[in-house]
């Protein structure tokens, strides 16, 4: 994966072992505020970072030399799967997170995949209108461990 430029300036680049401490901050800078709606801590505030990173899912933004955002994603038979992004707070707004989603319909055409695919919680009502923003469309709902997942799909 080669290093690219951005649209906002920013550096989208592979994660490595030294960010997953800011990774981890950015999540839960990024996921807190759903903690009141929701009753509890969202997922990604306790995922495993370093094993993202280490299986070569994740991709950073950089904004002068620091970590602003990051995506976990990676191809699946269904098509690209997105499994975290997220944006610190003090960047959001800057057009990292369409940065970062353009990223991931590179990475799915050159897999050769037809779509991306992720979920969000129901309460994390602004990343649903992001999404569909961009083009997602709700595919349906699940209960999955006890969180309330949308699940939504762009088609390439």
């Amino acid at each position: 994966m080669r290093r690219r430029k951005t649209v906002s300036g920013a550096v989208i680049r592979p994660a490595q072992a030294a960010d997953a401490a800011r990774v981890a901050q950015i999540a839960r800078a990024a996921y807190a505020k759903y903690i009141p709606r929701m009753g509890r801590e969202p997922a990604p505030m306790s995922a495993d970072y370093g094993g993202a990173i280490a299986a070569g899912h994740m991709v950073v933004a950089e904004i002068d030399g620091a970590v602003a955002g990051y995506l976990i994603g990676l191809p699946d038979r269904d098509g690209y799967f997105i499994e975290n992004i997220a944006v610190d707070p003090a960047f959001q707004g800057a057009g990292l997170g369409g940065a970062l989603l353009r990223h991931a319909v590179t990475e799915a055409r050159r897999f050769a995949l037809s779509s991306l695919w992720l979920y969000t919680n129901a309460a994390m009502t602004e990343n649903q209108a992001i999404y569909t923003r961009f083009g997602f469309v709700e595919t349906h709902r699940l209960v999955e461990h006890g969180y309330n997942r949308v699940y939504m799909r762009l088609s390439l």
